[in-house]
């Protein structure tokens, strides 16, 4: 591996190590069963409302002329201009498919929840371990991710 793309890795993994966690939670639920109803949900949402790929030329950007003088004092006008507002590819029915999964998760007893990453002190000083089942979230919830892809909640205070 070429040592720019090590350090961007690396630099990626310390990033997500301190990232909060946005999940589904249903506390005593094992990880592996939110898992499974996660992707469930995700595969039934797809299936029920596909991705719908759709190009949207952006209006191109005027940008006015200026006048440019060099240290002598000779000065040109450069013309205004117009900049090419590109092309971009959207899906119409993200926003539609998102909210399918979230009520097929509902459904289910899971609801939507963002655990803050806990502070270095507190993930320096717990075990390192993975959590396997949900526990019942209170204020002082965090979570260390580890670099495994795993995730263990604490319950600080």
């Amino acid at each position: 591996m070429k040592p720019m793309i090590l350090i961007a890795t690396v630099g990626l993994g310390a990033l997500a190590a301190c990232a909060s966690l946005d999940t589904y939670y249903k506390p005593g639920t094992s990880v592996a069963t939110l898992n499974r109803e996660t992707t469930a949900c995700q595969v039934k949402a797809l299936r029920d409302v596909p991705v719908t790929q759709q190009i949207r030329r952006n209006p191109p950007i005027f940008v006015p002329g200026e006048r440019v003088c060099n240290a002598e004092g000779k000065c040109k006008t450069r013309p205004d201009r117009y900049i090419d507002g590109g092309i971009e590819t959207y899906d119409p029915n993200e926003g539609l498919r998102l909210r399918v999964e979230r009520q097929c998760m509902a459904d289910k007893g899971f609801a939507p929840v963002s655990i803050p990453a806990c502070p270095d002190a507190v993930a320096r000083s717990a075990p390192s371990r993975a959590t396997t089942r949900l526990p019942a979230l209170t204020e002082g919830s965090c979570v260390i991710r580890n670099p495994d892809g795993s995730f263990q909640i604490v319950t600080r205070g």
